[in-house]
């Protein structure tokens, strides 16, 4: 399924007619040197690029990968949850650019953009969550320990008022319960007891819906290889089966790989479409592997 079809950059001629009159360029804080994205795609030969089911950005640190996607995620309007930072020509720069989106699927309400920021946000939350809920259960088995050592005491609760009923009750509990069940009926079970990769990749799939455009800013991120591997799976069956459709800037050789995945390599000049195997950081993995095959065993 494609909801967006291509997306136009502003060619050379457009963005030397904005720059010729643009009155921020006679401001001393700005100059010909820090406009980006003005200038930064033009050198590199891109000025429009074509989607298909799956997308990929490729390209080193500073190629503009995230920058991209950026400008397809505001141009459409995709939802994000993490803010991201605009350089002073971000929006006019923007305003040259162009989407295609297809006349017959449009865009999905249920799209937006998934980056770095949303997952690590995502598991510094979850942290917080589990370190209350782990605070809360030191207090109840305090709260145990201390109402157990009176009834074993043989010291009886005192009624002055209403909230003495709840702690006799919390003293029968006690006196015919264990600490652990005792502090598990009264906080919530933790969030996650997995890892930062773990939970990472469940952000995904439990983020990713049917029939939408998803745009993922080097998902990667915090994921083994072997998460990375089930990513990339589960990626492709949410375009066969669920009618998803993805523009996906990434370093993995595992996403590189995955079946019928177009290729846009910003590292060369021109921009242009490489098969995976092509690329350089792929290409090292292989050397690597081919120097190193003598210490794999059966």
């Amino acid at each position: 399924m494609q909801y967006l079809e291509g997306f136009d950059l502003p060619s050379s001629d457009a963005e030397d007619g904005f720059l010729m009159y643009s009155p921020m360029l006679d401001m001393s804080c700005y100059t010909q040197s820090n406009i980006h994205p003005f200038r930064f795609f033009s050198s590199r030969g891109l000025f429009r690029f074509a989607l298909s089911p799956i997308t990929i950005i490729y390209g080193g640190n500073g190629s503009g990968k995230s920058t991209l996607l950026n400008l397809v995620a505001e141009k459409l309007r995709l939802s994000r949850r993490a803010p991201f930072n605009r350089t002073p020509f971000f929006n006019e720069y923007l305003s040259l650019c162009n989407a295609k989106i297809s006349p017959r699927n449009g865009i999905p309400r249920e799209s937006c953009i998934i980056t770095s920021d949303d997952v690590f946000d995502y598991l510094l939350d979850l942290r917080n969550i589990n370190q209350g809920v782990a605070r809360k259960r030191e207090e109840l088995f305090r709260e145990y320990e201390a109402e157990s050592a009176l009834s074993k005491a043989g010291i009886p609760v005192q009624f002055h008022g209403f909230e003495d009923i709840e702690r006799l009750r919390r003293r029968n509990e006690v006196n015919h319960s264990t600490r652990s069940a005792y502090a598990a009926r009264r906080i919530p079970k933790e969030f996650c007891g997995k890892s930062n990769g773990e939970s990472a990749y469940l952000y995904f799939t439990e983020n990713i819906r049917e029939n939408a455009l998803y745009l993922l800013d080097e998902p990667e991120n915090s994921l083994s290889a072997k998460l990375q591997a089930e990513l990339a799976v589960f990626l492709e069956e949410a375009v066969r089966f669920y009618n998803c459709q993805f523009l996906i800037s990434t370093h993995s050789p595992f996403l590189l790989s995955m079946r019928g995945a177009r290729i846009y390599d910003l590292d060369s000049v021109p921009v242009a479409e490489k098969r995976w195997t092509e690329l350089e950081n792929v290409k090292i993995y292989r050397e690597l592997f081919l120097k190193r095959e003598g210490d794999f065993t059966d």
